[in-house]
């Protein structure tokens, strides 16, 4: 029984296997945001509509599309460290030493450090999405615009409780790697 209880991480495979699958999915809407900025600096002149109809400038249209590019690279950083460090966590090791490509984050993986780097990857993508928000925020107010006061203020509301969860993961991590090194050090002695 427990010989089964144990292959049962196999079943998380899969899983893995999709994460790699919305990877490429986000490689392809990589390159696709890509080719609009291209096109957006070399083809498309000094202003765009907006949102609202209203001119946007290329500055501001360029801007936009390289945070979106960014976005795009920091959810695939948090795909790998999930697909990577979950793997090597939950199923089975990769047997990696020695290799040159080895991350060095990987050496040290555990669930509570995983916990704490996709924390603050999730920080990253929020203050992302925030900062493209303020960037385009200047139709608040008129007719027909995107955004409402309402939803900028939850919008910072929710990227101000993501920070104050990750200080908890993290504060809650170092209290239990400081027992866990305190218990280590009574038994040694």
């Amino acid at each position: 029984m427990s010989a089964l209880i144990f292959s049962s991480r196999w079943l998380q495979l899969p899983l893995y296997l999709g994460l790699i699958v919305a990877q490429a999915i986000y490689v392809w809407q990589f390159g696709l945001e890509l080719v609009h900025l291209v096109d957006q600096v070399f083809f498309d002149g000094h202003s765009q509509p907006g949102a609202t109809g209203a001119e946007q400038t290329a500055e501001v249209a360029i801007m936009l599309i390289v945070l979106g590019l960014i976005d795009v690279v920091m959810i695939s950083n948090l795909l790998v460290m999930v697909i990577v460090g979950g793997y090597e966590t939950f199923v089975s090791r990769l047997n990696l030493q020695g290799h040159p490509d080895q991350p060095e984050w990987l050496s040290h993986v555990n669930a509570s450090v995983l916990k704490v780097k996709l924390a603050m990857a999730i920080i990253g993508i929020s203050s992302i999405h925030l900062l493209k928000t303020f960037i385009e925020i200047g139709t608040l107010g008129t007719p027909g615009s995107r955004f409402t006061e309402a939803g900028v203020m939850w919008q910072t509301i929710i990227h101000c409780v993501f920070i104050l969860s990750a200080i908890g993961i993290a504060w809650t991590d170092k209290l239990m790697t400081g027992t866990s090194s305190k218990r280590e050090q009574i038994a040694a002695h």
